[in-house]
């Protein structure tokens, strides 16, 4: 009998999530067998989510990419044959150099959003080829923008409370996050820190598993955000809370904030969000009178026409109550901050000054952009799967003239409009570093087994094409090694970080991993402070920061549409692996309102599109809200539509962001 070699090995799980576990692999004669957590990272403490242990089934299933594919029939059929790396490679770099030259750099247009991704997977030798060949410049606003120009507009991107310190908070607010189905590790927290005798407050349009479980639940409707934190901003400076001495000691603004909250009384708010005056006042006697008291606030807020403004609003408020200074207290948003490593640098190339095309607008360049796209590069993105205005997308990606590659890990409803394919390593499958941005982490994983058929990594890829356009330069970092090289040596610590990446294994910030906000941490703004009312956001912001925009519903359109994260997908990745068909759900009283039952077959629609599924009637979900789940693809429908489908392409009103939340639909019988 043959003997089996059983290993394992460390890694790290690159995936969309804040907790960035660190992870041991099970792999016997060359292939995983289990993925399980480690402690390596404090925060995992050995327990990973069901996505990540289910890895196996993504890396080893039918759906998995083993060779490059030319398109053999039409466009969507998903019909292609098997080429070799060379030839495949050589036609991509063939026409890659055709349209520089026919058409100009900026009809070249690569398309990715690494949400799941390092430092080595993207904006490195990606960027280096993209720049150097004068490319359309994507502007990656489907996720975090607006959160991140708040962020940076009021604190300087200051990062927040470490998760792990949120049992030492005696008010933990959990506002626009769903943590138990992305970033569980602060589900456990949370239940210790109640059990010491804090409350819990939930604010979401649903009621989601922690929501049960608060001592208040606020469910605004979606887009209302704002002038519920607005109201209670209002609040806190007329009812006497309000820090004043911390304000004029750390802050700026502060009277033109209070000016623009002061119309947001807890009755007209009531009236606009659905939230009652007595739950609004409640929350706002809680938070002030509580301490430490601690928001964690996450990236459903800002999904909507409101949504930049309505993040600055929300991380106003502690500066307000003056609730920093303290362990456990004050916001968690990004943490990415406290890591100083710009992997774009590594492209050794400025970004050029070509066209910049906003990612939430790519169904309308493709159809209509001037000059037109006519090779479309995706990686790391499913765009038909995630951007929003889907049969604008869906429609441009059939065009006869578009020449799309799409180097990916499965085989996604994008890829089946290809004219090429290629493989693509999964982090199991190549070097990898990368930061956390919930936990104060720096993990680098190596590869724990062979890339299966012969899927490359990124890197290699895009550096081989660099090559064979004459695009690379001698000396430059190619290898994932000297990437990491360089990467590192940007850091005044980078000895120090090399060494703790390699024993023990896990590399810190210089705050530690359990910094306090106005102690360790300040904000990064020019004079120091936090700036209230940030005057270069109020210039950009579309009508003025914390301005309301009224809801876009209408009658024939009257129910808000919103795509939250589920336990089985927080983006579209492992949408390959669920198979069920998945149901739009709606209260039982706007289901009665239209004649509608629990199971029947419904269409959802307005005019950008229709979804054609079953409905599922839920108590979670307040009147006049509808929900669908993120990240769905084609066989999840009845028609093959997702919610992606209904949701317009407008912009929020700081940054360019998606309003996925700003989808207004009717349902109706089939």
């Amino acid at each position: 009998m043959r003997s089996t070699d059983t290993e394992i090995l460390p890694s790290a799980c690159p995936l969309d999530c804040p907790d960035t576990c660190s992870l041991e692999i099970t792999v016997t004669d060359g292939k995983v067998q289990k993925l399980e957590g480690s402690r390596l990272n404090p925060l995992t403490e050995g327990f990973i989510c069901s996505k990540v242990r289910r890895f196996g089934r993504h890396l080893y299933g039918d759906e998995r990419l083993r060779y490059p594919l030319v398109r053999t029939g039409t466009k969507g059929r998903g019909e292609f044959e098997r080429i070799d790396w060379d030839s495949a490679l050589e036609l991509i770099a063939k026409n890659l150099r055709t349209t520089r030259e026919q058409h100009g750099g900026e009809a070249i247009l690569p398309l990715c959003y690494g949400g799941s991704n390092g430092y080595l997977t993207q904006d490195t030798l990606d960027a280096r080829l993209f720049r150097r060949l004068g490319a359309s410049r994507l502007e990656r606003t489907v996720c975090a923008a607006a959160t991140s120009r708040a962020l940076a507009g009021l604190y300087g991107k200051m990062p927040g409370v470490a998760f792990d310190d949120y049992r030492y908070a005696r008010l933990i607010v959990v506002w626009g996050a769903n943590p138990s189905v992305a970033g569980i590790h602060l589900v456990p927290i949370i239940q210790q820190a109640q059990q010491a005798g804090a409350k819990l407050v939930v604010v979401d349009p649903r009621r989601t598993p922690l929501a049960k479980k608060a001592d208040l639940h606020l469910a605004p409707r979606p887009g209302t955000d704002l002038p519920v934190a607005l109201s209670l901003i209002r609040w806190l400076f007329e009812s006497g809370a309000a820090d004043l001495e911390f304000m004029a000691q750390h802050a700026t603004g502060s009277e033109e904030l209070r000016t623009r909250a002061s119309t947001w009384t807890f009755e007209r708010v009531a009236e606009v969000s659905g939230v009652p005056v007595e739950d609004l006042e409640t929350f706002g006697r809680l938070y002030a009178a509580t301490t430490p008291a601690v928001i964690r606030c996450g990236w459903g807020p800002e999904r909507n026409r409101n949504g930049g403004s309505a993040i600055a609003a929300i991380l106003a408020l502690p500066a307000v109550a003056g609730k920093f200074g303290q362990r456990g207290g004050g916001y968690t948003l990004s943490n990415s901050g406290a890591w100083h490593l710009n992997s774009a640098a590594l492209a050794n190339e400025d970004e050029p000054a070509t066209r910049a095309v906003n990612m939430n607008h790519v169904g309308e360049m493709l159809l209509h952009g001037e000059p037109p796209i006519h090779h479309l590069f995706v990686y790391n993105a499913n765009p038909l799967a995630t951007l929003p205005e889907q049969e604008k997308v869906r429609v441009g990606l059939e065009r006869k003239d578009l020449f799309t590659v799409v180097f990916e890990q499965v085989m996604t409803d994008t890829a089946r409009y290809a004219d090429v394919v290629l493989p693509a390593t999964t982090f199991l499958e190549h070097h990898e570093l990368r930061r956390g941005y919930g936990t104060y982490a720096l993990l680098e994983g190596q590869p724990v087994i062979a890339p299966v058929g012969e899927s490359r990594p990124n890197y290699q890829v895009f550096g081989e094409l660099c090559h064979r356009l004459d695009l690379g330069r001698e000396g430059e970092p190619e290898s994932p090694q000297e990437l990491v090289a360089s990467l590192l040596a940007q850091s005044d610590r980078g000895d120090e970080l090399r060494t703790a990446l390699d024993d023990p294994g896990i590399a810190f910030p210089e705050t530690g991993q359990n910094p306090v906000q106005f102690v360790d941490l300040f904000p990064g703004t020019s004079d120091g402070k936090i700036h209230l009312l940030s005057e270069a956001l109020d210039r950009e912001a579309t009508h003025g920061l914390y301005t309301y925009q009224d809801d876009p519903g209408n009658q024939q359109a009257p129910l808000a549409l919103i795509s939250p994260s589920t336990s089985r997908t927080i983006s579209s990745t492992f949408g390959q692996l669920v198979r069920r068909q998945v149901a739009v759900e709606m209260n039982p009283n706007d289901a009665q309102a239209r004649g509608l039952n629990n199971g029947d077959s419904v269409r959802v629609f307005n005019a950008s599109g229709e979804v054609q599924c079953k409905l599922q009637i839920s108590r979670d979900l307040q009147p006049g809200v509808a929900m669908m789940p993120k990240g769905l693809w084609s066989h999840n429908t009845l028609n093959g539509a997702t919610p992606n489908a209904l949701a317009p392409d407008t912009l929020t009103d700081l940054a360019g962001g998606a309003c996925f939340n700003d989808a207004r639909v009717e349902i109706a019988a089939l």
